[in-house]
């Protein structure tokens, strides 16, 4: 798969995620604690970055296949994976729009947290979860929600204001955040509307360091927002993007301190059970 062709990968190739990833493995952890994951329970972690859910899923006795389409990320997967002496958890690369190199109805459970929203053809997407899923099984999704007031929505939709306009037929990954938009890409996969549940849930980012110093990470090493710094350096707003992100960061830390940054996040949890 060439990074020149396809935008995504080279997308979550450009940075090194894992250093944003570091400061979301308690919320990665809490939330695998609510799917009650059993021994030998067969999970597939789809858009897995390095880890931050799949190995906590290992580490409750599943057998986890990690599948993300940045190979900088999967190799740090299995680094980690390899740390923590899990033998029953392995990453490899994959597009989540085309798994073909996975069979029908493998999984007893598919998590993907802010992954599979990423990709580009959602209705693919979905076909391709629901097919790998075993019936009685169930898929879990953790969408960010489009212009909702906390972090990530606000970060990305303050990097679009500095980016060009997105080619012709770009299907925002945050429309996985509105509930009618999921119910009709899981229905056209044959899943019926009373098959999915929603909450509204909420992530916690801990970092460090204070607020302006995780604008840092995001600005060296996270994708999307490395992308709208390029943009507004080439018209000479990279300036008022500090400023906008600087102000975001410091206005929602929940810390009680400038020196430790912690902020909360506000995602759709998608639950769909397969027939």
């Amino acid at each position: 798969m060439n990074s020149t062709t396809n935008p995504n990968k080279a997308l979550w190739e450009k940075g090194d995620f894992t250093r944003i990833a570091a400061s979301m493995r308690d919320s990665g952890d809490a939330l695998v604690e609510q799917l009650c994951i059993t021994s030998g329970m067969k999970v597939l972690d789809l858009g897995c970055g390095d880890g931050t859910t799949a190995l906590p899923a290992a580490l409750r006795g599943a057998e986890v296949l990690g599948v993300d389409i940045a190979r900088n990320l999967v190799d740090a997967g299995n680094r980690r994976a390899s740390e923590y002496g899990l033998a029953n958890c392995k990453f490899q690369e994959g597009d989540a729009c085309n798994l073909s190199e996975l069979g029908d109805e493998s999984f007893d459970l598919l998590v993907s947290i802010f992954g599979a929203m990423f990709a580009p053809r959602p209705f693919d997407v979905a076909k391709e979860m629901v097919r790998v899923t075993k019936p009685g099984g169930r898929i879990v999704m953790g969408n960010w929600i489009p212009n909702d007031p906390t972090l990530v929505a606000q970060i990305l939709k303050t990097c679009s204001n500095f980016l060009p306009p997105p080619p012709e037929g770009f299907v925002s990954p945050m429309m996985w955040g509105i509930e009618d938009n999921v119910a009709e890409r899981f229905g056209a996969s044959g899943i019926p509307r009373e098959k999915i549940s929603f909450i509204k849930d909420t992530y916690v980012f801990n970092y460090p360091g204070s607020p302006s110093e995780l604008v840092t990470e995001f600005r060296q090493f996270y994708g999307p927002t490395m992308n709208a710094y390029d943009a507004a350096e080439k018209d000479g707003r990279a300036d008022d993007l500090q400023k906008e992100l600087d102000n975001l960061f410091h206005s929602q830390n929940l810390s009680g301190n400038t020196e430790s940054t912690t902020i909360a996040a506000k995602f759709l949890r998608v639950t769909v059970a397969r027939d």
